[in-house]
């Protein structure tokens, strides 16, 4: 979908969100992008939660350390605000950023975010010694291709029953994805679906991790 065709199907979100979420490819596109939430409340509650402060007013953050949200879809920022209020992901800011949060407002938030440009590597290209693990997995060490869930330029994609929801890597800040990767492998991290990355990321050498973040981050997802 081209940039034009993603902001008229943006603005007919805002406005007439019935409509989108049955306009064809493009408005299916768009509303699982988007969520069930209502992003203009969303601009609003991120503001005033100060979310937009860490995570930028565009989604795209101001710190290497701290992910960038722009684009990303909003069932997956959902589902980890979800997970800190639960405990289900620790972190000490963000487990008491999102305690207060109710249903609406993670929704709205998490749309508001997914609403804004996609985040964009510096290059497209990244790590060339990174893209076979990427793209053809590592049979040997019985490690999946990382595209087969997350796309060949890390666009992430929800599942066909709509029930898992694979983030958007491509253009995410390198520092993250590592640290991301790092606390998988150790089992710092733990709330993936059926413990899928931490599975990956045990198999991963320190080497693997360097590389995958700096190919990740150089991407340019469609």
């Amino acid at each position: 979908m081209t940039l034009a065709q993603w902001m008229a199907l943006f603005m007919l979100a805002l406005f007439t969100p019935i409509e989108v979420a049955s306009a064809g490819s493009g408005g299916n596109e768009l509303s699982q992008r988007l969520g069930s939430g209502n992003p203009v409340a969303g601009k609003e509650k991120s503001d005033a939660g100060r979310c937009q402060e860490c995570h930028g007013v565009d989604g795209n953050s101001g710190d290497t350390r701290i992910p960038n949200h722009a684009g990303q879809y909003a069932g997956y920022l959902a589902k980890q605000l979800s997970d800190f209020q639960a405990g289900a992901r620790q972190h000490t800011v963000m487990s008491v950023m999102a305690e207060d949060l109710d249903a609406a407002d993670i929704a709205d938030i998490a749309a508001y975010f997914a609403a804004q440009k996609p985040m964009r590597g510096r290059d497209g290209i990244g790590n060339a010694s990174a893209r076979r693990l990427f793209v053809n997995g590592d049979a040997s060490r019985e490690i999946k291709p990382c595209a087969e869930c997350h796309g060949k330029n890390g666009e992430g994609r929800v599942s066909g029953d709509g029930g898992t929801v694979y983030p958007v890597l491509g253009g995410q800040r390198k520092a993250y994805l590592r640290s991301q990767l790092v606390s998988w492998k150790l089992g710092e991290r733990h709330n993936s679906p059926d413990g899928v990355m931490n599975e990956v990321a045990k198999r991963l050498n320190e080497d693997d991790i360097d590389a995958l973040a700096d190919y990740l981050s150089g991407l340019q997802p469609p």
